[in-house]
This record gives structure tokens, sequence and C-alpha cells, in this order.
């Protein structure tokens, strides 16, 4: 099928507005995710010394600091995602450092391979190319399916079952490196190193390994997540044991996952998608303090806003949105109040 129709933002806010918008700040990126680590700690640490002042204090405080957790470890990938769209840093190379390894790493992404898949899910949004058409396909969806998901993310049989998958082609990966095997150029590509961010997909991470490069390029993202696990857990033996890297992994293993479905839910599921009409593709999804502290961490709730002007960095997609409702574009566009609001319609036509 062809590609989405795309929209012309200069014809929409003009060169000069357009040019403040998608101005690439050099700082701004760094800035986000020097917060982002700096509330994982703050989350971790916290979590720790609540233990020690008593055990009640340390059981109110586990379940907050793992909600906190799987926040930012959403939006660690979040930024990532922002590092593949070349909007972390104006300088490429270092652009890409901060995707590959400040955040991408930490949950196990490639930054290289999830820029090919996600490109790719760009240009052919909701059709039958568009490698995410699996998270939004089965929806509308029933309550109890939901439930049963969101289940199996919060007692860790998701991330288990990811990450043996992603484990055991890195484990071909690493055997093939050992024996020099090269590559069959001819065989499809496999993006399943670079699908981490959307963990949910069902041709996702679990899916086998295409060829020997990509069980390749599979065991060298497993070799940067494990090298942060050991700094993270270098970190925390240093200033107060093994109880916050434990908060951290566990999280990942939970929250992280649960986080991560919603967000893939709210982009995409149960929207009135179709190539001619730029404005159908995504969601956006008005998001509260507690949203943008789990579900919706660096405005990643304005999707459609993204997938509108892709060249746009996630700080700069508020001012888009606004100028888009002055120039009442905002009536086209498929915009929630809320994500509670969102998973009501997703399940809406289904019994419970």
């Amino acid at each position: 099928m062809p590609a989405v129709k795309a929209a012309n933002p200069r014809q929409i806010f003009g060169a000069e507005r357009w040019m403040r918008i998608t101005a690439v700040s050099p700082w701004r990126g760094v800035w986000l995710i020097v917060h982002a680590w700096a509330v994982v700690a703050l989350a971790a640490f916290g979590a720790a010394a609540a233990w020690q002042w008593s055990w009640i204090a340390g059981l109110i405080a586990t379940p907050v600091a793992l909600a906190v957790l799987g926040g930012r470890q959403l939006g660690l990938a979040i930024l990532m995602h922002e590092g593949a769209h070349g909007l972390l840093h104006p300088d490429r190379k270092m652009n890409n450092f901060l995707g590959q390894w400040l955040t991408g790493a930490a949950t196990g992404s490639d930054l290289h391979a999830y820029r090919a898949y996600h490109l790719t899910h760009h240009k052919f949004t909701q059709q039958p190319e568009d490698p995410d058409l699996s998270l939004s396909a089965p929806f509308p969806t029933s309550r109890a399916s939901l439930q049963r998901k969101a289940i199996r993310d919060l007692t860790g049989q998701t991330f288990f079952k990811q990450r043996k998958a992603q484990f055991a082609a890195a484990w071909r990966g690493l055997q093939a490196m050992w024996r020099s095997e090269s590559g069959d150029a001819s065989a499809k590509r496999d993006t399943s190193a670079g699908r981490m961010l959307n963990l949910q997909s069902r041709s996702g991470i679990d899916a086998p390994v295409a060829n020997i490069d990509g069980a390749k390029t599979t065991a060298r993202t497993v070799g940067r997540f494990l090298t942060v696990q050991a700094v993270l857990l270098a970190v925390s033996l240093l200033f107060w044991g093994w109880l916050p890297f434990a908060l951290w992994l566990v999280a990942l293993a939970s929250t992280f996952q649960l986080f991560l479905r919603v967000r893939n839910i709210a982009e995409h599921a149960c929207t009135t998608t179709g190539s001619e009409d730029p404005f159908s593709h995504a969601r956006t999804t008005y998001a509260g303090l507690l949203e943008r502290s789990t579900v919706a961490p660096y405005w990643v709730n304005f999707h459609s806003e993204h997938h509108l002007f892709m060249g746009v960095p996630c700080y700069s997609l508020p001012l888009a949105h606004a100028l888009l409702g002055e120039e009442n574009y905002h009536h086209r566009m498929t915009i929630e109040p809320d994500y509670r609001t969102v998973l009501r319609k997703v399940t809406a036509s289904q019994p419970a």
C-alpha cells in the first residue's frame, strides 16, 4: 500500500513558527536524560531509606517507588525514541551516543535497529506494512482480556517471556561471532533488537531472529543492557546496598511493562486511522501529573502531533498542539481527556 499522507507544516504554521518548534536544543535533551536518572536515584534510594527508617514506611514507599521507577524507565525508552529521530542533540554523534548508551541500553533497546523499524511505522502507520500494527489490531477487546494482560505485566510474566527470547537470540549471535559467521544479505532483516520500546508487539522481541546479522545485533544490544545493569548494581552497592538495584529490576519487570502497554494502546488503538487524512493517524491524550509520572513521560502523550510532524522535539510538542488549536485543527484530530477514557473506549464494545 502507499505511504500515509503527510501534513505540510509550513502551510499550517508558517516558516518562522515551524523553525521555532523544530529547533533541536543542545542542552534540553541532555537535561531530560539527567532528569530521568535523577528521578530514578531519588525513587530507588528514597525507598531504601524508608525501609531503613521502619518496615511500615518501607511498605508504603515501595509501591510508590516502583510506579515512579517504571515511569522513568519508560521515560528513558521515550528519550531513546527521541534519539532515533535525531532530536536529543543537534550533533549526530552525540545524539546517537545519548540514545544508545544513556537511554536505550537501560531497557535493552538498540537505537539503530529501532530507528529503521520505527521509521517504517511512521511511513505506513496502521497499514499492513506497519510493524506496530499488532499493537492496535486486537482492539477493541474485553475488560477481562485487558486485565489478564495487566496481571501478566505486573507479575513479571511478560518481562521474562520477552527477555528469554531476547537472550536466546543474543546467545545465537554470540556463537556466530565466535565462529566468525557472516550474515546472508538476502535474508529478511531482523528488527527484534529495535522493538524493545514496543515490547507488547506480538511479532516483536519474541519473534525468531531472521538472520545471523540480526542475532549479532541482539547480542550487542544485550551486552549494552547488561553493562548498564552492572553499573547500576555497582552504584547501588557503593551507596546503599542491594535494595535500590533490586527495586530497579522489579520495576523493569513489572510497572514498566504495564505502563508501556498502556502507552502503546493509547497511541493508536481504536483510532480512525487512514492514509487520506494525516490528522487521523494517531491519538493525543491529555495527561495530568500522575499520568506524566507513569504512562506519559516527556510529552509522549502528544502522539498525534508527533505523527504529523516527527521532526518536532518532544519538549516542543505542547507548543505544536497549542498552535494547531489556534489554527482550528483540533477537530480533525483524535484527542482524549485522559488515559482512563482511552481504556474505556478500547474495551467499550466488548463484554466484560
